[in-house]
């Protein structure tokens, strides 16, 4: 019942984090008065593409004008920019699971992060923020801001790994098909679904990569000694899935060029036995029908013995054929 007055605000989630890993959700008027004891932090999550979002976000929210033309501009790519006392701009991107979506669709999340307070706004729905959601329920979720950070990514990561995982799974099926069966023939609009799949990923991902890079190597103050080997990790775990992604490309490639070269075998083959076919009954066609001239002095057309003596000369002239076709390993 909160979410839903809160929605009208244009305010997707707000918590209060306990630092034990639980959260109190708040209203979007109990926000204007709220003060927050030591240990605790507010996490605010906004729908990006609400009127009252933009409203509260530059009368309210605290953040200059500069920050706000970023966290709400049309198009961005994933970056993280430090600003002063301590705080930061991260933008972050993501898989689109959502039902309906197009596989060059990304989900983005982009926060305002500052020691007790994060600020995120989305535009479309993000499995990643229920999850993280299900874990405050469960007391199990982030006790800073640092590590709500974390969480967040870490999740955006997950839903990464999983469509890595499922690309590759689809790429290890159709080689194994091709292996157990030569004239298996793999579904080309397939193939292309997952090259063009796994190159709009790596595409959007990359900038990712030096994102988390970033913040392992240049912590603020205010985060968490654990948090920086999480996010060095986090940003291996990008490296592999980018890697991936590449190699993905690459075996799809391998597949779309072995059927085509297995295709053009079959081709060879089949031309081949036509072309040894028509050589075969070439002779034999100009003979009959040299024979089949209705016209006079055709040699034994008087004769009782004609017609098997043509047989005779046909047959001499196939099995020479035949001969000659074998000594010349033509067949």
């Amino acid at each position: 019942m909160l979410e839903e007055d809160n929605s009208q605000w244009g305010l997707v989630h707000a918590f209060v984090l306990d630092g034990e890993g639980g959260a109190t959700s708040i209203s979007r008027q109990q926000l204007d008065s709220l003060k927050l004891d030591a240990g605790q932090s507010v996490w605010l999550h906004w729908d990006r593409g609400h009127p009252q979002t933009h409203a509260w976000l530059r009368s309210s929210s605290g953040l200059n004008e500069f920050s706000c033309d970023l966290l709400l501009e049309e198009n961005t790519r994933p970056r993280l920019l430090p600003l002063a006392n301590e705080e930061l701009l991260l933008f972050l991107r993501g898989v689109n699971l959502n039902p309906g979506a197009e596989p060059e669709d990304m989900v983005s999340v982009r926060i305002f992060a500052a020691p007790q307070q994060v600020i995120s706004l989305r535009l479309r729905p993000l499995l990643a923020t229920d999850q993280l959601i299900d874990e405050l329920g469960r007391g199990v979720g982030p006790k800073t801001a640092s590590e709500l950070l974390f969480y967040l990514a870490h999740h955006l990561s997950d839903k990464v790994d999983d469509v890595v995982t499922a690309l590759s799974e689809q790429i290890d099926g159709e080689e194994e098909k091709i292996d157990a069966d030569e004239r298996y023939a793999p579904d080309h609009g397939l193939m292309l679904h997952i090259r063009r799949r796994a190159a709009g990923l790596r595409r959007f991902l990359a900038p990712q990569r030096d994102v988390y890079a970033q913040l392992s190597r240049n912590p603020l103050p205010w985060f968490t000694p654990e948090n920086v080997g999480y996010w060095n990790e986090l940003s291996n775990r990008l490296i592999r899935n980018l890697e991936e992604l590449e190699l993905i490309r690459e075996r799809v490639g391998l597949v779309l060029e072995s059927e085509h070269r297995r295709a053009s075998e079959r081709m060879n083959r089949t031309m081949y036995r036509f072309g040894i076919i028509t050589g075969f009954f070439l002779p034999m066609s100009f003979l009959t029908g040299l024979l089949g001239i209705n016209v006079g002095g055709i040699p034994g057309s008087e004769s009782p013995v004609g017609f098997l003596g043509a047989c005779l000369i046909i047959g001499s002239l196939a099995f020479g054929q035949w001969w000659l076709f074998r000594r010349l390993r033509w067949i």
